[in-house]
């Protein structure tokens, strides 16, 4: 680089231009494009009190912005979906801090996207460098790069520093279907059967199902998500990340990329799973339904975005973390990366053993799963 690059820290989104962010997000990323991230710190889900810091890396070079990164310090492990909980407590027993950390990752979205928002491998690399300084700096234990692309991971995990974690989710690819039932053909016919069946929900439980967004999805209806999204909350006992806010600000903000897939009985939202979508991509965030009316997940969550994904031609559906029953649905267990580092000499040896070993029963998961999907055996 030159001598005119710089690194910077930026606490606000609110302070750096959308373009000189959105230049360096992926085409097909709906969560780190500028509008989401700051949405989410206007709505204050991320913040002193939510435990997720601001701490955004900018990189210019004479003036001009050729990387970024989502960043943020973190006192706790909420809301990451990469599980590093064991990691966290073999640190207490021993006596070693392992909060704050610093991490690089959509807060509350386990979505795979590229975390180093830049083409440029040398911006990479120092960026990759600045992120271990600010870990320094700041006095943070650990550096996480969540839910990074494979090509992402391939061009980091050679750096010395760092260990690559794999994990798996659930997802569909279009094989270029032209219809649902073509895509219904290339399951085994027992799973045909419960997709058709699941797909008559709505007819038996006398709702109708939508697809909103842009002006259709109207800033009632997000009120009707938000609704649903704290009754879901309420029923597993889990925390509600995402404030009023977000779902009062999302109207004007997110009208671009949010996509929801409702059933509404007469005039009433029963149930619906909130969607982003860009480029060609289409990801699954939340879920939510009134007493009575739980039949519809299946297609809300599943049957409806792919079709849509068929209709679009859209390629890829990530439907969100967990849930064996996805595979009888037909997404397939693929497998997501991370990238991580921890400042303890002792604890990084220790965690990068077990990382080892857990991506070899990863691979090994893979595998099981993926033989026992619902495809016919042509």
């Amino acid at each position: 680089m030159s001598a005119t690059t710089k690194i910077e820290i930026v606490s606000r989104l609110a302070d750096v231009p959308s373009a000189d962010w959105n230049a360096g997000v992926d085409p097909n990323d709906p969560f780190t494009e500028h509008a989401f991230l700051r949405l989410l710190e206007d709505a204050e889900c991320v913040g002193a009190e939510a435990g997720w810091v601001p701490m955004h890396l900018m990189v210019r070079d004479s003036g001009e912005v050729v990387g970024r990164a989502p960043l943020y310090l973190k006192n706790n492990s909420y809301g990451e979906y990469i599980f590093d909980w064991g990691w966290a407590d073999a640190s207490h027993r021993a006596g070693i801090p392992y909060y704050p950390k610093l991490v690089s990752a959509v807060p509350f979205t386990p979505a795979t996207g590229r975390r180093l928002l830049t083409n440029d491998a040398g911006v990479r690399q120092l960026m990759t460098e600045a992120m271990l300084d600010i870990m320094t700096s700041t006095n943070a234990h650990s550096l996480h790069l969540l839910f990074t692309q494979e090509r992402e991971r391939t061009a980091l995990e050679p750096h010395p520093a760092l260990i690559g974690r794999s994990t798996h989710q659930f997802h569909w690819d279009n094989k270029g279907f032209d219809t649902f039932d073509d895509w219904l053909s290339t399951l085994r016919s027992k799973y045909r059967k419960m997709a058709r069946r699941e797909r008559r929900a709505p007819i038996d439980t006398g709702t109708t199902v939508h697809m909103w967004r842009g002006d259709d999805f109207t800033p009632e209806r997000w009120q009707a998500m938000h609704t649903l999204y704290l009754d879901t909350i309420r029923r597993k006992h889990a925390h509600p990340y995402i404030t009023p806010a977000f779902f009062e600000l999302a109207p004007e903000r997110l009208a671009h990329s949010a996509v929801v897939f409702a059933a509404t009985d007469g005039e009433d939202v029963v149930a619906a799973s909130l969607c982003f979508q860009r480029g060609e991509h289409l990801y699954g965030r939340y879920w939510g339904c009134r007493p009575g009316y739980k039949a519809l997940h299946f297609e809300l969550c599943y049957h409806a975005p792919i079709a849509a994904c068929i209709a679009e031609g859209w390629t890829h559906f990530e439907a969100g973390a967990q849930g064996m029953h996805k595979l009888k649905r037909g997404l397939m267990p693929t497998q997501t990366h991370s990238l991580h580092h921890l400042r303890h000499p002792g604890l990084h040896d220790a965690v990068e053993e077990a990382v080892r070993q857990e991506n070899a029963r990863t691979e090994w998961e893979i595998d099981q799963l993926a033989a026992a999907g619902p495809f016919r055996a042509s």
